[in-house]
């Protein structure tokens, strides 16, 4: 099929949400609790400095933040000490089974492809990215 870049990258974005979505069903997560459980496990943090570092993914939907929030509360997963968000043990068991289902279909997704071949690929869309960016200014 001859079809141009755009098509294949949205194509392939759809179908990785679809399948990210599949696997974090599997642990009863959203892409968004993932999201957040993944920062917290690098760190504890402020409400606000959680916001910052997932605005990016997120958008700027507050309402959304607080239900996703509030959900992995309210499973135990995460809890408030001193003032900073942190993963409860259960929370950071439930993070590593999330990990390993990630990391197992990341794998089932780059089949037959090298690693130079992936790290070309990125290269060329993250130079493609920057040109569309600075073409649009």
């Amino acid at each position: 099929m001859n079809k141009p870049i755009g098509y294949w990258i949205k194509r392939l974005d759809a179908a990785l949400e679809v399948q990210l979505d599949s696997t974090l069903a599997r642990v009863k997560l959203s892409r968004r609790q993932w999201q957040t459980l993944s920062a917290l496990s690098e760190a504890t943090m402020k409400p606000d400095e959680l916001h910052q570092v997932l605005s990016p993914f997120w958008g700027t939907d507050l309402r959304l933040r607080e239900r996703e929030l509030a959900s992995l509360v309210g499973r135990g997963l995460i809890t408030m000490i001193d003032d900073r968000l942190t993963l409860s043990d259960r929370g950071r068991e439930t993070f590593h089974q999330a990990q390993r289902l990630v990391e197992e279909a990341r794998l089932d997704l780059s089949m037959g492809i090298g690693i130079d071949e992936y790290a070309m690929a990125v290269s060329v869309l993250e130079r493609m990215s920057l040109n569309a960016e600075r073409l649009a200014r």
